[in-house]
Order: structure tokens, then sequence, then C-alpha cells
């Protein structure tokens, strides 16, 4: 009998971006697959760095799809929300595609809700604030088309260690090696809790040392700032659109309307997709055949399953870039 097959989609975060092994990257993703199945899960890591939804939709997921996958992931959108092209009806449409079609093909399907880019860079309040509304946008359509589809979703957005900056990288937007052990933990005890991820959940505790400061601030020096030019050159003239906007709206006390327009596209966004032909039951994945369902176990704290909504915390302000 075959082992269990794991597929991963996305862009940079599961690409492993941040948590370097050799002269690669290794990431959550693998992590996660080391703790899946005995035998060794068969791992296929499609994602690839600056991947938008529609590279996901058009080029990962037919890839994926071929592989007959018992456990996919797909975490993307962030760079979506970084390009002068952002529309959250199109990205819904998209996620709905691939959502649906993995739910089609059996497989468990593994999502999760993301930290807004201007809040992990520190970026001032009139450039962050319209980045986070449009990450918030994301969030939403993610969170709700995973309760449709009963995904294993993980609302990384509200967990305490995204705000503490010895889980990231010298970039600040990718998780180093201890930020990649923790959303590979907790996926790993959704799996767990569902029967499907039978072997040892993987360290939390870091393999190899974390990057001098002479090596982050090369990194930031070479890749980093080509990574800066590339971005404003496509987002800069929207971004300063956007915060001109956003400084009238709060010069007149009306920044409320900017959210609630947010929020309104998404639900918009939302309610123009199709209606599935069957609703499929959150805990209702498919386990191969060959492996045994083991009796679930609890969720560590702060852990939460699919149409399960975390009570909002007060976090420390982001350190300033």
């Amino acid at each position: 009998m075959r082992p269990l097959r794991y597929v991963a989609l996305g862009d940079s975060l599961t690409e492993g971006v941040g948590d370097p092994v050799g002269d690669g990257w290794r990431g959550w993703a693998a992590l996660l697959a080391g703790g899946l199945s005995e035998p060794t899960a068969e791992f296929t890591n499609l994602a690839v760095s600056g991947a938008q939804t529609r590279d996901v939709l058009e080029v990962q997921l037919p890839a994926a799809l071929s592989l007959r996958p018992d456990v996919a992931s797909v975490l993307v959108g962030v760079n979506d929300t970084l390009r002068g092209t952002f529309d959250i009806e199109k990205i819904a449409e998209r996620l709905d595609k691939v959502y649906a079609s993995f739910t089609r093909q059996g497989t468990c399907l593994l999502t999760a809700c993301l930290p807004d880019p201007g809040t992990m860079l520190g970026l001032p309040g009139v450039l962050g604030s319209p980045l986070a509304r449009r990450q918030r946008a994301v969030n939403t359509v993610v969170h709700t088309l995973s309760e449709r589809y009963g995904a294993v979703h993980l609302h990384a957005v509200d967990d305490v260690w995204i705000m503490d900056r010895a889980m990231w990288s010298s970039d600040r937007l990718h998780p180093g090696e201890r930020g990649h052990r923790q959303i590979a933990l907790r996926f790993h005890a959704m799996l767990a809790h569902r029967g499907i991820a039978t072997r040892p959940a993987p360290s939390p505790e870091p393999e190899f040392p974390p990057p001098a400061r002479s090596a982050s601030l090369w990194w930031l020096a070479t890749a980093g700032t080509a990574w800066v030019v590339r971005r404003c050159n496509d987002l800069l003239p929207q971004l300063l659109r956007l915060a001109v906007d956003e400084t009238r709206h709060r010069v007149k006390g009306t920044c409320g309307r900017l959210d609630l327009r947010a929020a309104q596209s998404a639900s918009a966004a939302l309610a123009s997709l199709p209606v599935p032909e069957h609703r499929p039951v959150p805990e209702s994945v498919r386990v191969p055949e060959h492996r045994p369902v083991p009796g679930r176990r609890s969720l560590p704290e702060g852990l939460l399953l699919p149409g399960q909504r975390p009570v909002p915390q007060q976090r420390p302000e982001p350190e300033a870039a």
C-alpha cells in the first residue's frame, strides 16, 4: 500500500523562506510532512516565492491534482495584497475553485488566515492600514471558504507567537526556523486530532542557530533591497494613493467607512460564488485505508477547529521598522 501523499501549494511562506537548510529552504510544510505517517509521507512542495492566487489556480493546482494527494495545504494571498491588481472578488473565485477541486478528490485541505505584511514590517498607519484591510478581506474569504469545504483551518493571525520577533527572519515577512516550526506544530496537532497525523510532532526547538546579524544585514542589503525595488515598482504608486485617501479620512474621522467598504467587498465577493452541490461536514476527511485511525487527541491551548472563532486579545505594538 502506498504511503500518505502530501502536496503543499502557495508562496514563499510554504516554500520555506526563512528556514535555510544547506543550499535551499526547508520550511513548515516539510517539517509537518515528517510527522504525518509511517511509512514517511510522500511530500511534494509546489510552492514558489512570489506566487499569487492566480499562480496557484493555473499552475500549481493541476500539478497537485495529478498526484492525487491525501493531504494538501493551500496558503496564499499575501502577495495578492502587495500588488496594484488586488481584486478580492477574483481572489475569492480562484480560492473557491482550488478548494473545491481538492474536496472533490477527497483530499484533506489545510488553510490558514495570515497576518498582514504592513504590521509585520512595522509600517506607519497611513501605509499599513490599507494593506491590513486587504489582508483582512483575504482572511475573511479564506476563513469562510475553509468552513464551506471542511478544511483544517489555522487561525495563524491570532496566534500569540506571531508578535514575537524571535520567531521571524531578518526580513520581517517570513518566519525563521522557530516560526516555521510553530506553524508545523499547530497543523500537526489538528491533524492528529482528526486521526490523520500519526507520527510524533516536530520539535519546537530549532535545529540550527539563527543567522548572525552580519548575515541578516547582508541579506537586507542584497536580496532584501531587490525585493523592495520590485514591490515598489508595482505597488508603490497605488499604495501612495491609498495613503492619501487614508489621511483624508483620518482628518475627517471617517476611517470606519474604509473598513466597512472593505468588509462589504469581501462579503460581496463571497456572495457571488456558486453554491457547492454538497456541503461537506468538516470532520469528514478521507484517511487512507491502510492507516489506523487512533483516538482523538485534545488540542493545545490556543488552537481552534473550523467554525470556532477566537476571542480578540490586546497585542503589543509591533516593533518599529
